[in-house]
């Protein structure tokens, strides 16, 4: 008599529940890349816009430019950055143009948003002696899943040529709790 090879229907039965068991730990493993590909591509803005900041950094300390505010620090054949204490604004302009970088503007309240560029940028202007800052964030995103660039300050002197406020480095805070 010839013998038959095969699996059981108690061995199917036994490897189905285990790649079940498998398949319901591992999927919230999977599901959960979506918050962590988020962070990381705002950590990848922040290292850009740091990046951008110690190229334009240097090229304004080569010119000169590295103090106060400068509306135009050239930076290619035909590209120029405004700067402030030779770190780039936060505006869109100067991201844009340091960065070499598409972003679309917030739109306001009820307005439709833009969606041309992967990334959102809201400007804030800093009132008389605060630095502006811009927070970025991707469409899409949730609500606590953004960048916030605060702009350098400018250094205060008073008229005996003491400094009353110190000069400040440009700040990348990243807020990722909602992502």
């Amino acid at each position: 008599m010839k013998r038959q090879q095969g699996f059981t229907l108690i061995e199917l039965v036994v490897v189905i529940i285990i790649l079940g068991i498998l398949a319901v730990t591992a999927a919230p493993k999977f599901i959960n890349l979506q918050k962590d590909a988020r962070a990381s591509a705002l950590q990848g803005v922040k290292g850009a816009i740091q990046g951008a900041n110690s190229l334009v950094f240097s090229k304004a300390a080569l010119t000169g430019k590295e103090k106060g505010v400068q509306p135009a620090v050239a930076i290619g054949d035909t590209a120029t950055v405004a700067t402030l204490d030779g770190y780039m604004r936060a505006t869109k302009a100067s991201l844009e143009a340091g960065m070499d970088i598409t972003f679309d503007s917030e739109a306001a309240s009820g307005d439709t948003q833009a969606n041309t560029a992967d990334w959102i940028i809201a400007e804030t202007t800093g009132a008389s002696g605060s630095a502006g800052s811009a927070k970025i964030y991707a469409h899409g995103a949730p609500a606590n899943c953004f960048l916030t660039y605060k702009e350098a300050k400018v250094a205060v002197v008073d008229n005996n040529g003491a400094i009353t406020t110190p000069a400040e480095l440009p700040k990348y805070d990243i807020t990722d709790s909602g992502c």
